[in-house]
Formats: structure tokens, sequence, C-alpha cells
């Protein structure tokens, strides 16, 4: 006699609609994107809304390259997110492997003093930013996006700290028995068992450095200079008349994809380090 399955539960049905529609309000704008990407322009506002592009315009995507400067924005893009990301993950993790296993005068208020940066809105700064910018002859270059980035990363300092305090104290300690200073210790023990932690954070920096469009439309003027988002959001002036959709949704579909690549690949050590660093005390 067969066992009777157990029954769905009805919270069980409820969570799995919610995430379903959850899903579906995400990948929907998505899809859309891709399809008015293969649209021609005067098929974007048409009524029933075309999912399946008739006839399918590859053009965009040429356009896209021949006739705007996307290419330099790219350029410029990867250029600042490299730095941002190299150089702002060497002092950030260094920052953070001293508040956690190094003892210092004034560590914990030094903490808090740089945990409160994070409290200030970014439009509270800009205006002393822009002037000393201005001052010391940064502005128009791509160096007020690329300096601040690359001292350190406030939540990135906080994280791999937490994450870096739930690890054996005891490992500092078996080390500087056998020799290694403090940077050896930091650069060959911790920071291989930081990893994942390491690796979901860089994603995240790459993510908002890559996106960041505030920063960039107002430090910098010169077409040169402009970053990937900023070119895209000019090609609206472009067209007196009338904008040419298809265009710039080619064009965000190729600023979108660099940040789905290394999220797809890396999404293993992203959830891993959120999760083990919710065991962190």
């Amino acid at each position: 006699m067969e066992k009777n399955k157990p029954k769905t539960k009805p919270a069980r049905i409820i969570a799995f609609l919610i995430m379903l529609i959850g899903g579906a309000a995400m990948i929907l704008p998505f899809i859309w994107m891709i399809s008015t990407s293969l649209k021609e322009a005067n098929n974007v506002y048409q009524i029933p809304p075309q999912w399946i592009p008739d006839p399918i315009d590859w053009r965009n995507f040429v356009d896209i390259w021949t006739k705007t400067e996307l290419l330099n924005g790219i350029k410029n893009t990867i250029l600042v997110s490299v730095c941002v990301v190299v150089f702002g993950t060497f002092s950030s993790t260094m920052a953070a492997f001293a508040f956690a296993k190094l003892e210092f005068p004034f560590k914990k208020a030094l903490f808090i003093c740089i945990l409160s940066t994070m409290m200030i809105p970014f439009v509270v700064l800009l205006v002393p930013q822009y002037i000393i910018y201005a001052k010391i002859n940064w502005l128009n270059t791509l160096l007020p996006l690329i300096i601040p980035g690359a001292l350190g990363n406030v939540s990135m300092i906080f994280f791999l700290r937490q994450y870096m305090t739930g690890l054996p104290t005891s490992l500092l300690e078996a080390a500087k028995i056998d020799g290694c200073g403090y940077f050896k210790i930091y650069y060959r023990i911790f920071l291989p068992l930081c990893k994942p932690a390491i690796v979901g954070q860089v994603i995240m920096i790459f993510m908002a450095t890559w996106n960041d469009y505030f920063g960039p439309m107002v430090f910098i003027n010169d077409s040169r200079k402009r970053t990937i988002q900023v070119v895209i959001a000019m090609l609206n002036s472009y067209h007196e008349t009338q904008t040419d959709i298809p265009l710039i949704m080619a064009g965000s579909l190729i600023a979108i994809l660099p940040v789905l690549i290394l999220f797809i690949f890396c999404q293993k050590y992203f959830t891993n380090s959120f999760a083990m660093s919710g065991l962190k005390d």
C-alpha cells in the first residue's frame, strides 16, 4: 500500500507565488530591453506590445559602436573600475585586518569614526568635493572617480572586519611565533581564508563603480573622459525630435553584460560570503 504523499502547505504555495511574482518583476524588464534593442524605432510603441521583434533589426548593435562614443566610455569605465577594485580591495582588506586582529591606541574610536562616514549622504559632500577637485585641477579627469575609491571602501572594511573577527586569533599568534611579520600574516594567512568574503565585496564594489552615474556626470564635462553610464544617458540629447530607444537599449544591454557575467561566475562566493558572515559575532 502506497503511502500518501504529504500535502503541500498553503504557506509554501503562497511563498512560491510571491517569489514567482518577484522574479517575473525583475526578469521581464530585462527581457523587454533585449526585445527593444532588436526592434526598429517605429515598432517600440506598438500596441499591443511586441515581445518578439518582427523584423529583427541587428543594426542597432552596429550603430551603437559607430555613431556613439560607447567604446570610449567602456575604456574609461574599465580603467576606473579596475583601479578602484584592485587598489580599493588592497587598502580595505589591510584596514579590516588591522581593526580585527591588531591592537593600537583609539582602535574602537577610529572604527566608529570610519563607520559614521557611511551616514553622510553623498549630496552633502558634493559641493566641498567639487571645490577641492577644482583647486587641485582634478575636474575633467578620471582622478575624482579613482583616488577616493582606491583609498578604501567603508562598507568593505566593516564587512571584512566582521568576517576576520570570527577567524581564530591563534593563527596570528602561531605565525608570530614562527617569525612572520604582520604583513606576511595578512597576506599569506588571512587573505586566503577570507576569499569568499573578498570576492563577494569585490562584486559589489565593481557593480557600484561600473554603474556610477552621478559622480562622472558632475565631475567630468569632457566627452572623451565620460564613463559608459553617462555616454548612454547622453544618447537622449543626440536626437532633437525623437529619442532612438532601440539604440539606447542596445547600449544598455552591452553595459550590463560585464556585471551580469561577473555575477554569474562568482555568485557562489557572493552567497557564501553573506551566509558565513551571518554566523560571526
